[in-house]
């Protein structure tokens, strides 16, 4: 059992945020519902503004301020401040730094400010209603954003802020529609609860439910579902070992909105030098985690040790040799084309640039010999398992 949490003095802005709003949300908005009835505009702008709120978190305060994954302009970034003003989650200076750190020491009980190992309850919303030490915000990290003037000013006048983008937004909505009850409760309060626990969903259930494709060495887990609720922000394991990457969902069929909002900012002229991990290093940590699948399944076998088992055993390691070799020819090959650019030759570069791709060509295709290799070994071993 992990350590009990220390005692912490109660955050009782974070308890009237998420504890208080909540309960006036359970009593308030079924008594007008009985009384009054909600417009079917009330409804849509919860829909829509909950759209707003939470990409103002995934694509403004996580992918662009946490980690430097894209630039933006000045008037798209404004309008990301806003939006993530408009989800209530502290500002971007305190949340960034937060993110900074939890991907520093995931998983660490003592520094990890949201850390799974500490409990669900912890993860999603206990962190916040009392300040454990280890939530304290520590701006070491985030020298990048104390020097943003933007970042700044909405730390500064954060609560001013917030009241000042609620007031502009929901009033003006409830007016044009008829319904300013009906937009206060539905887009204004239960919007903002929707909003928090999309965030949240990610800190406790990406960290619990779901697939480890690319890395197990933390507790990050990428989930389709999650994806859907959290604007993309569900493939959380990829993201966590490739953090700076503008995508969480890189392959095609991969629901990601937040992705492709980044995308067509860049093709507006809001945003520019998207930053992308290299479908190589993608699929060489992908493949490495399927090597070491396989060997976890060929461990359960290991109790009827025999030829057919010891058999399979030698070829997954004669694989993975051929694989380990290929990255390594793929590596100084690598090196030879950065010393080409070092050396300003041009027509080296070209005729590097040229063998880097027929080389990467062959790479795709020996990883998916491999992976196709390692695919009909285990169908195998569970088709005939191996008898006592």
């Amino acid at each position: 059992m992990n350590a009990p949490l220390p005692k912490a003095p109660i955050n009782w802005v974070a308890v009237f945020a998420l504890v208080f709003l909540p309960i006036v949300a359970i009593i308030a908005i079924p008594l007008y519902a009985y009384h009054h009835d909600f417009s079917l505009a009330a409804w849509i702008s919860m829909f829509v503004l909950l759209g707003v709120s939470s990409l103002g978190i995934t694509a403004g305060y996580h992918r662009l301020w946490a980690h430097r994954a894209y630039e933006a302009t000045l008037p798209l970034k404004i309008i990301l401040m806003i939006m993530g003003t408009f989800a209530v989650q502290n500002s971007i200076l305190f949340w960034a730094s937060g993110h900074r750190t939890h991907h520093r020491h995931v998983d660490d009980v003592d520094k990890d400010p949201y850390s799974i190992n500490n409990g669900f309850w912890y993860a999603h919303l206990g962190w916040m209603l009392r300040d454990y030490p280890a939530a304290e915000p520590n701006y070491k990290n985030a020298p990048d954003l104390l020097n943003d003037k933007l970042v700044m000013f909405q730390h500064k006048y954060y609560v001013p802020l917030v009241i000042l983008v609620h007031v502009g937004i929901l009033l003006p909505i409830g007016w044009a529609v008829g319904d300013i009850w009906g937009v206060l409760l539905l887009g204004g309060l239960m919007r903002l609860i929707l909003s928090h626990h999309v965030t949240f969903f990610i800190n406790s259930l990406c960290h619990m439910w779901g697939k480890r494709p690319y890395t197990d060495e933390n507790t990050a887990r990428d989930n389709f579902w999650l994806a859907i609720a959290t604007w993309g922000e569900g493939y959380h394991n990829y993201h966590h070992i490739f953090q700076y990457d503008y995508r969480n969902g890189v392959k095609w069929w991969q629901y990601d909105p937040t992705k492709w909002l980044i995308w067509s900012c860049s093709k507006l002229g809001l945003a520019k030098n998207l930053r992308r991990i290299p479908s190589f290093n993608i699929k060489k940590a992908e493949l490495a985690m399927k090597f070491k699948y396989a060997e976890q399944d060929l461990a359960v076998y290991g109790h009827n040790v025999n030829d057919d088992i010891s058999s399979v055993k030698q070829r997954l390691a004669q694989e993975y040799e051929a694989f380990t070799h290929t990255l390594n020819d793929w590596a100084k090959l690598k090196e030879q084309e950065i010393q080409a650019k070092k050396s300003a030759v041009a027509e080296k570069i070209h005729q590097m640039d040229d063998k880097l791709k027929v080389e990467f060509q062959l790479v795709e295709q020996r990883l998916t010999h491999h992976r196709e290799t390692l695919n009909i070994l285990m169908r195998n071993l569970k088709k005939n398992p191996v008898s006592q």
